[in-house]
């Protein structure tokens, strides 16, 4: 893990790094990701506990939870945002490292040497939160790590080709589970579904809560859709321009997804065709909420409080990830976990928790400390 005193950046690559300019850098995508690290970190704001004493939030807590199989929850939406938002910042950060004159081979190990940075530090996470060593590549981070060195690759063909290798992507996939469709079929098979089956061949036993390795693939794709988005920001369009493509495709995505749903269901577990595009199009318009109220309405201070966790995705991922529970404790202690709000003291103590990862982000923010890998 590296300490830097500049805003993490992803990168990609061009032929000449030479000449390139420093782009254009966008406060509505480091409010955007620091949203999803917000939401991703929550922990679901302990509406779960919530709803188990007031029936009536049940909806609510819903959003806050995977689904258990088909269809898609707000919840659903957090990881394939948080990989959309990496393939973002990679032509940014391309721009970023041809300015400073990195060569071709350089941007190509850069890209390497973090992609397996990211699958490591993925490990180490895991094995620290099982309390034993344990390798798995079903974790954000390591879905991240592929995903982001495929879409480097897939980056150096001209654009055409680029979609081309998206669409044998997804079809390739949906071709993989109807080939070898387990005991109920290629979509409703939990635990025999060709993913399972790959993942106890490779691991020796399938993931908890019939998670799939193989989701990388279809992730590919999210993550793709993301440097196109970066693109089309980084170009000399207008505004407007660049709202009307963003919007014409989210809608493209959700009639898409749910075209193809009755045949290839929207499943999140298994990251589906269906799943990765209709998902697409919500976030999609996420983006575009944010860009038209920060970057055209101007309306740019009430981003700051995301910005600061922005700027820090990997530190408060990890925090999250391992000293949730103790900071849970340590924060109850003075706050008696809130107790006196009867039924709303678990949304009380996950806020506060909450509010205590912001403000250890907060402090590195003030002394420009950031952690990247």
């Amino acid at each position: 893990m590296q300490v830097a005193t500049t805003t993490p950046q992803s990168p990609s690559a061009t032929q000449s790094p030479a000449k390139a300019s420093i782009p254009q850098r966008y406060l509505a995508l480091d409010a955007y990701r620091g949203f999803i690290m917000i939401i991703l970190t929550s922990g679901g704001f302990g509406l779960a506990a919530l709803a188990q004493r007031r029936p009536e939030f049940l909806g609510l807590a819903n959003q806050f939870e995977h689904m258990p199989w088909e269809w898609i929850a707000f919840w659903d939406l957090i990881q394939p945002a948080f990989m959309f938002m990496v393939g973002v910042a990679m032509p940014f950060a391309l721009a970023n490292r041809m300015a400073k004159g990195d060569t071709r081979r350089q941007l190509f190990l850069h890209v390497a040497s973090r992609s397996f940075r990211l699958i490591l530090w993925c490990q180490i996470l895991g094995s620290i939160d099982e309390g034993k060593l344990n390798f798995q590549i079903i974790n954000v981070l390591a879905q991240i790590g592929i995903t982001y060195f495929l879409c480097y690759l897939i980056m150096q063909l001209k654009f055409r080709w680029q979609a081309v290798v998206a669409v044998l992507i997804l079809a390739g996939h949906w071709a993989l589970f109807v080939a070898f469709p387990g005991t109920e079929g290629p979509f409703l098979s939990k635990t025999t579904n060709i993913g399972a089956v790959i993942d106890t061949w490779v691991f020796g036993h399938p993931n908890p809560d019939n998670w799939t390795n193989i989701n990388f693939l279809t992730s590919t794709v999210t993550t793709l859709f993301g440097v196109w988005t970066g693109q089309l920001l980084q170009s000399q369009r207008t505004h407007l321009e660049k709202m009307r493509i963003i919007a014409i495709s989210a809608v493209a995505c959700l009639l898409v997804g749910l075209a193809i749903h009755p045949w290839n269901p929207i499943v999140k577990r298994i990251c589906t065709t269906s799943f990765t595009i209709y998902s697409t199009g919500w976030i999609l318009l996420m983006l575009l909420g944010f860009y038209w109220v920060v970057e055209v309405k101007g309306y740019r201070k009430w981003t700051f409080p995301f910005v600061v966790v922005g700027a820090n995705c990997i530190f408060i991922y990890s925090v999250a990830h391992v000293l949730h529970e103790w900071i849970d404790r340590a924060v109850g202690v003075f706050t008696l976990r809130f107790s006196w709000l009867g039924d709303f003291a678990s949304v009380g103590q996950s806020c506060a928790v909450l509010l205590a990862m912001w403000w250890m982000c907060y402090w590195l923010y003030q002394r420009k400390i950031l952690f990247k890998l």
